[in-house]
């Protein structure tokens, strides 16, 4: 999947969805394989997710995406299971580092006026997030120069890999 450039319909969520929502724990200790655990992903707040989207959808959010605990299978099941990228007008910090670490797209912007099934397509390289829908233009906060270099790479460990240091 291209990073720079995705387009995919909209998913749309509300405030607080928490790591519980994203990945509900009842599944963290008999599933240990990604692929099988992403059958399951939001399950927590909407339990036909998985048979709705479509690889490159994009999950879109208001405050606090993300919040809970630190669990890092929460990015990691919305990265396998091909969604291009979270929207939200705010994530919880130790989410937004999980997500970037594993070469998960995240983008801070005002939500309120995506609703549920546009179709969006996210520039990436350029900053741009455009509702095809409405034809509409939308403002998206950029990512910090050396987040989106770990992002470009695929994450951290393929940044580490690729660059052999800690050095952005």
């Amino acid at each position: 999947m291209n990073k720079t450039e995705l387009t995919g319909k909209a998913h749309k969520f509300g405030n607080d969805i928490n790591t519980d929502y994203i990945i509900p724990g009842k599944y963290l200790m008999k599933i240990t394989d990604d692929d099988k655990l992403a059958e399951h992903a939001m399950e927590g707040v909407d339990p036909d997710f998985r048979d709705k989207a479509e690889p490159g959808d994009f999950i879109v959010a208001g405050r606090n995406f993300g919040s809970g605990s630190s669990r890092e299978e929460a990015p990691t099941v919305i990265k396998h299971s091909e969604v291009g990228a979270v929207l939200a007008k705010s994530f919880a910090r130790i989410f937004y580092r999980n997500a970037l670490n594993i070469g998960l797209p995240i983008v801070e912007c005002d939500t309120d006026s995506i609703n549920q099934g546009d179709k969006l397509n996210l520039n990436l390289q350029e900053g741009v997030l455009k509702d095809l829908h409405k034809g509409k233009r939308i403002e998206i906060s950029p990512l910090p120069p050396e987040m989106k270099k770990i992002l470009d790479d695929g994450g951290l460990v393929p940044h580490l890999e690729k660059h052999g240091t800690f050095n952005l």
